[in-house]
Parts: C-alpha cells; structure tokens; sequence
C-alpha cells in the first residue's frame, strides 16, 4: 500500500477515542463494579456514616443535659450557700445578743457583789468603830476614876457614881470634839 493511503487510513482512526469493542467492555466492566460497590460497599458506608451521626447528636444531646444539670447543680449549690451564708449571720447575731446580755447580767452582778461588799465593809467598820469607841470609853472611864479618885482622895469605888461621872467627862470631850469640827 501506498504511504499516502496508509497515512489517510490512520487519520480515520482518532487516537484519543478507542475502538468501540474496548468502549463496551469498559462500559460494562465499570456497571459491574459500580454495581457491587452499589449493594455491598454503600450499605457499610451510609451505615457507618448515620451511626456516626447519631453519636455526634447523642454526644451532644448528653453534653446539654449533663450543662443542664450541671446549671441545675449549680443553682442549688448557690442557694444552699446563700442560706448558710444567711443562717451565720443570725447565728452570729443571735451570739453577739446572747454575749451583750451576758456581759449586761454579769456588770449588774458584779454591781451587786461590790455593793454588798462595801456595805458589809461599811457595816464592819462601823461595828469596829462602835466596839472601839466602847473599849475607849471604858479605859478611859477607868483612868478618869483612878485619876479623880487620887485628886479627890477618896474610892469612887461605888459603881453608880463611876459611871455618872465617866459619862459626864466624855460628853464633855464630845462636845468639845463636835465645837472644834464645827469651828474649821
């Protein structure tokens, strides 16, 4: 054959389009596998896909319950926290009462014991200045006789007449003790 005719023969044939035997086994060949990846491979695909699908959505439906909780949780710890917080501020001020009552008895009481107390000193002291305003009076009665019954020279042994006079004398010191204060 010719150059020509043989170069004109294999312009016809397009290499980029193939012969039509090769494009119908081809065609066939990928139905074939298109099918099965269609029955078998899709089913497992479509499968793992919408588990995977319903544990994003669980995950999330759990993770909004477990922050609803959690908010719920929350609130209650919150609440109980506020009412602790109220009850130790009564309580305290409950003891800060019971504790300016406590010390308001225990100044009265004291008051009491110091008034009892300086009276019964009072009381004491005057019973001590009683007894040693008579312990005084008798010494000195006693001397005044001894001494005016050296002066007179006679007993003022008669216990009627001892008396009169130890009276009379300390009267007289009285008197004059109570001029002498009257005069500052």
């Amino acid at each position: 054959m010719n150059p020509l005719v043989q170069l004109a023969a294999e312009e016809a044939e397009n290499p980029l389009v193939p012969p039509i035997p090769e494009l119908v086994i081809g065609l066939i060949a990928f139905v074939i596998v298109f099918g099965f990846l269609a029955k078998k491979l899709l089913p497992n695909i479509n499968k793992v896909l919408e588990e995977r699908r319903e544990a994003i959505e669980g995950g999330i439906e759990k993770a909004e319950a477990a922050q609803t909780e959690a908010q719920s949780v929350l609130e209650q710890y919150k609440a109980q926290l506020a009412e602790a917080r109220h009850e130790a501020a009564r309580l305290r001020q409950e003891a800060q009462e019971q504790g300016a009552t406590l010390i308001a008895e225990m100044r009265a009481e004291g008051q009491r014991q110091r008034e009892e107390i300086i009276a019964a000193g009072h009381a004491q002291i005057e019973a001590d200045r009683k007894a040693a305003a008579q312990a005084l009076r008798q010494d000195v009665g006693q001397l005044a006789t001894d001494l005016a019954g050296k002066l007179v020279g006679e007993s003022l042994e008669d216990h009627a007449r001892q008396s009169r006079t130890i009276d009379r004398f300390l009267d007289g010191l009285d008197d004059a003790a109570t001029k002498a204060e009257a005069a500052r």
